[in-house]
Order: structure tokens, then C-alpha cells, then sequence
């Protein structure tokens, strides 16, 4: 073989290459990514509001949302969300909602307890976890509580959440606060 069909040939080869990986990379893009806005703003007296009277118009995340297979992070992402929801719920009636300065309080405590239990999952995991979910304490809260895609809890017009199972695990202590 002469040395042009030599380099004709790694030409060839080389396109072949070049071209597969990106077919590849298409074909692996072609799984529509879940939109699981996350994570959710840390309840501050400016947002409590919303956040117990906007519940029922905030996404929730059932299974049947989510692909059969792939994206457990954002299926992760999902049940945290979940299990945030229904825990304001907890916070945002009864005794607790009687009191201003207790349901703010009761909010606060659910969005750490509901965000510390998604880190605990990420970690349980092969994959890499949660940028926030590699700090400690109060870094960790700065962290899921900065580049909010809803801090002020806004409902999404026209949809209204799916029933889903009361979440357990969450109990509000009111000498917390």
C-alpha cells in the first residue's frame, strides 16, 4: 500500500469515527430530559404564604412521570420535592397554621429534614451526588438555597397537583425555633 492509500485510508477511518460519535451522541440525546425544577427556596417570611396556599398548583412527581429507566437523580430530585410538599402540608394546617411565626418556623425545618434525606439518597448512589450535598451544615443550606428556579413559591398556571401519598418521617419541633 502506498503511502497515499495509507493516508486516504486513516482519513476514511477518521470520518468514520468522527461521524458514529456523534450519531451516537445524538441518538443518546434523543431521551427527553425530566423537568424536575430543583431545588425548592428555603421558606423565609416573604414566601411562607405561597408556600402553604400555592401547594396544590406546585408539580409533584409521580412514577409515571418519569422514563422507565434513567434519570434516578432526577427521580430523586422528584421524591424530594414530593416529600417537601406534603410536609408544608403538615405545616400549613392544623395548630401549627394558627400561628404565623410556628408555620414559618415548621416550613423551615421541613425544607432541611426533606433536602437532608435527598442528600442521604445521592449518597447512597454510584453516581456523583448533588453539588450541595457535598457540604456541611450551614454551607449546604447556602448552597441549595442559591440559584432558585421558584423563590417565591409561585403556582405554575393551569395545573393542578396529582393526590399523592402522605409522606412520613416529618415531625415539627416547636422547641426548634
Amino acid at each position: 500500500m502506498t503511502s497515499t492509500q495509507c493516508l486516504r485510508v486513516f482519513w476514511i477511518m477518521a470520518l468514520m469515527i468522527l461521524l458514529g460519535a456523534q450519531l451516537g451522541e445524538s441518538r443518546r440525546k434523543s431521551k427527553k430530559e425530566p423537568n424536575v425544577p430543583f431545588p425548592p427556596a428555603y421558606p423565609t417570611p416573604q414566601n411562607v404564604a405561597a408556600v402553604c396556599t400555592g401547594g396544590n398548583g406546585r408539580p409533584r412527581y409521580p412514577d409515571s412521570f418519569f422514563p422507565a429507566s434513567s434519570f434516578s437523580h432526577y427521580r430523586r430530585r422528584g421524591k424530594a420535592i414530593n416529600r417537601l410538599e406534603s410536609w408544608y402540608s403538615l405545616c400549613c394546617s392544623g395548630v401549627v397554621a394558627q400561628q404565623p411565626d410556628q408555620k414559618l418556623c415548621c416550613a423551615q425545618q421541613a425544607w432541611k429534614q426533606a433536602l437532608f434525606q435527598f442528600c442521604e439518597e445521592e449518597s447512597s448512589t454510584m453516581t456523583v451526588v448533588y453539588e450541595c450535598c457535598g457540604y456541611q451544615e450551614n454551607a449546604r443550606w447556602t448552597c441549595f438555597n442559591s440559584e432558585l428556579p421558584n423563590p417565591d413559591y409561585s403556582p405554575t398556571p393551569g395545573y393542578t397537583a396529582p393526590l399523592m401519598p402522605p409522606e412520613r418521617g416529618f415531625t415539627f419541633n416547636p422547641n426548634a425555633c
